[in-house]
């Protein structure tokens, strides 16, 4: 350390971690700059002095700020200036949000703020594990009451080989995308690695290879933990104290003499809105014969630590129905399925269209196809530049009972519809083979725990409907957990208040031959690795009777796409006809398009896509490309049309955008003085090609001239 600046580093799978603090961003609580390669972040932290009067929530706000300076782009756009966050860096927030929100202790309400800044990207190492680890050290080190160290890493596995933090190129190619966070907890007296937070995407990998995976991270979560601890130790700051605000025990006893009677009544009740009121009306009636009672709080005070304890006392009583009868709120035992219902065809105009119902739980997904032209443009940082699969959740609040103002897609909804989007797109046929856009929409109709896996389910009924030839169909189940002391219940098909109450939320879909996505967050200091595969194993039990359930309402893609869909064809040109497809200022491509009203889009490799509203059309245009595109052979006859007219000759249109010459000596049988004589423009002329010289440059001769010569007697031998 040198004028009060600190750097540190650290080898983790291969590659080397470089930190530093102290250099730049010195009115932060405190700030990290991690480098890997030659990729860059900045992670700040600051906590605000008081607490948020008011409020009954932690106030922490994660921001990822992506720099397009960081791959040397401008920002496109009028103002040409970074402007909302891509879904990137959004689910980039999240990333850092889910594993530390749990390490901050309960009860404390000052705002707290993480800003994770990318300032240089090598598209080789990827920046969101960087800035995880970074966030948690600049928490660790810092005076805000953090209880960590987390720390996280990405495993990837492609040709038989296991890799820790891999390259993007390493991650594109390989079978498994796995990010894991955990951090230390204590049990029986032993210090162990828990896990806090999974985040995947698959390609049909067997849970076995999961387990495999996270055994795989373990030893390398340790060793970031104990690096921060180091750091701690060496330049840490002594912790702000904190005292969580204790209920009145007067208060908690007079509630629970008035609450704990009807609470089992109350939890017993299947109906989530009837349920919710009941609790609503139990505790206003608390409240008030709180109330008149005299106490030394004023009125608002007793009513606030009232509905506390009302609330813990909830909780404490869900949990404990769970784990010493094995019921749940809805009568359930713990490994049940609510009742399940699938619909396809719904909707009359759109290309597919899917309803699943699971209890309480409804999502309507629709399927829309689309040409080249309209896939997904990214002006990010990463090297991907469009995508051609695109899938969006929307949770509108009357799903949940509730009004409030619809201000466009919020962080949840974006992380939902990227889920469902990683555990589909393995299934999604490739462009080679069914050359669509495909955008899914999965609207939340009814809300009562894991929508997001409702929306798995309801977008493969909707792509199956659209005929879309996806490969198997993908299904999805929340899981959750209730751990008391030694006690562990794992639970399948969380309800709401399970998610809401419960330690755990465990998301898996998949298809009949494995997972493709994976997404769990803990509320506790962590879960076993062994834990999380019997979750695993329980949640392919769970995957395996919803596909079923989903097979007999559509057990396969429909055999033709909808009459509303488009129609498009594909084909293949030499990338040297590129030009004579397009023409002159594009004007024999602009001929097309108006002549058959298609749609047509040219790949750098010289794939073409033709699409149209009807086939008749787009078979049209499939002709006409062809006969512009095709090589033109010597012998070959034309009935062309004549654009051009020299003294030398006739420049006549054999195909679209292609010209060739006939010289003047070639138009006629008999000797004219000038073209003009024989033609004009505009004139049919049957031509046939004589020559196509070095250049290209075609050379015709009138059929009417060679039938003439061809009829001449042979000059006598000699």
């Amino acid at each position: 350390m040198s004028d009060g600046v600190f750097q540190a580093e650290l080898e983790i799978g291969g590659k080397t971690l470089y930190f530093e603090t102290g250099k730049i961003a010195k009115q932060a609580d405190s700030a990290f700059v991690v480098t890997s390669g030659e990729t860059v972040v900045l992670v700040t932290a600051v906590s605000s002095d008081e607490p948020r009067e008011g409020i009954d929530f932690f106030p922490l706000t994660v921001d990822v700020e992506e720099k397009m300076y960081a791959v040397g782009k401008i920002p496109g756009g009028f103002f040409r200036r970074e402007g909302r966050p891509s879904e990137k860096a959004i689910l980039t927030a999240r990333l850092i949000d889910r594993p530390i929100r749990p390490c901050f202790p309960e009860g404390f309400r000052n705002d707290v703020q993480i800003i994770a800044s990318i300032l240089s990207v090598d598209q080789i190492n990827p920046p969101d594990i960087l800035a995880i680890n970074a966030a948690s050290l600049a928490l660790t080190v810092s005076d805000i009451p953090f209880e960590g160290p987390i720390a996280a890493v990405r495993v990837g596995y492609a040709n038989g080989e296991w890799f820790i933090n891999p390259t993007y190129q390493e991650i594109e190619f390989g079978l498994l995308d796995l990010v894991v966070a955990g951090r230390e907890y204590t049990e029986n007296g032993q210090t162990k690695i828990g896990l806090i937070m999974v985040e995947a995407g698959a390609a049909e990998v067997k849970e076995e290879m999961l387990f495999e995976a996270f055994k795989q991270a373990e030893p390398f979560i340790q060793k970031l933990i104990e690096f921060q601890k180091e750091v701690q130790r060496k330049i840490g700051k002594p912790k702000t104290s904190f005292v969580a605000e204790e209920l009145d025990p007067e208060i908690v006893s007079r509630v629970s003499e008035l609450a704990l009677p009807h609470l089992k009544e109350v939890l017993h009740i299947f109906e989530k809105n009837e349920r919710e009121l009941r609790i609503k009306n139990l505790k206003e009636t608390i409240v008030a014969e709180l109330k008149e009672a005299e106490w030394e709080f004023e009125e608002a005070e007793v009513e606030k630590q009232a509905k506390k304890a009302i609330d813990k006392l909830l909780k404490q009583e869900m949990r404990k129905m769970i784990v010493e009868e094995n019921v749940r709120a809805d009568g359930r035992r713990p490994e049940e399925i609510r009742p399940i219902s699938c619909e396809v065809g719904l909707l009359p105009r759109t290309h597919g269209s899917g309803l699943f119902t699971r209890g309480q739980t409804q999502v309507l997904s629709v399927a829309t196809l689309g040409t080249a032209s309209e896939e997904q443009i990214l002006d990010g940082l990463e090297a991907e530049e469009s995508k051609r699969f695109i899938h969006h959740y929307n949770f509108p609040p009357f799903s949940t009972g509730e009004a409030y103002p619809l201000r466009g897609p919020r962080r949840r909804e974006i992380g939902h519809g990227a889920l469902a989007e990683r555990a589909l797109l393995p299934v999604i046929p490739p462009e080679s083979e069914f050359p669509y856009t495909i955008r899914v929409v999965s609207e939340v109709l009814e809300s009562n725990g894991s929508t997001s896996m409702a929306s798995v389910c309801a977008s493969t009924l909707a792509l199956m409907d659209a005929g879309i030839p996806i490969k198997r169909a993908v299904a999805g189940i929340a899981m959750g957990l209730i751990k008391e002391g030694e006690k562990v219940v794992i639970l399948t098909d969380i309800l709401g208040m399970e998610d809401a109450l419960g330690d755990m939320d465990f998301k898996v879909a998949g298809t009949t031959e494995g997972v493709t996505a994976l997404q769990m967050d803990i509320k506790i200091t962590g879960i076993s690795a062994e834990t999380l595969k019997d979750a695993l194993l329980r949640a392919k039990e769970a995957r395996l009777f919803i596909l079923d359930k989903m097979r007999q309402t559509i057990s396969e893609p429909r055999p033709s796409l909808s009459p509303h869909a488009p129609r498009i064809f594909t084909l293949r040109i030499p990338q040297n006809k590129i030009g004579d497809l397009i023409g002159p200022g594009g004007r024999v491509i602009k001929g097309i398009i108006d002549e058959t009203g298609v749609s047509i889009d040219i790949e750098p490799d010289g794939t073409v896509f033709i699409a149209s509203k009807d086939e008749i059309s787009a078979e049209k245009a499939r002709e006409i490309v062809e006969s512009i595109t095709r090589e033109i052979r010597t012998g070959e006859r034309f009935l062309g049309t004549v654009t051009r007219v020299a003294d030398f000759g006739a420049f006549v249109e054999i195909i679209p955008g292609k010209e060739g010459l006939v010289h003047i000596s070639k138009l006629s049988p008999h000797r004219v003085r000038s073209a003009k004589d024989v033609v004009k423009v505009g004139d049919k002329l049957l031509v046939e090609v004589v020559e196509i010289d070095s250049m290209n440059r075609v050379n015709l001769a009138s059929v009417s001239y060679l039938e003439h010569v061809r009829r001449r007697p042979s000059p006598p031998k000699k």
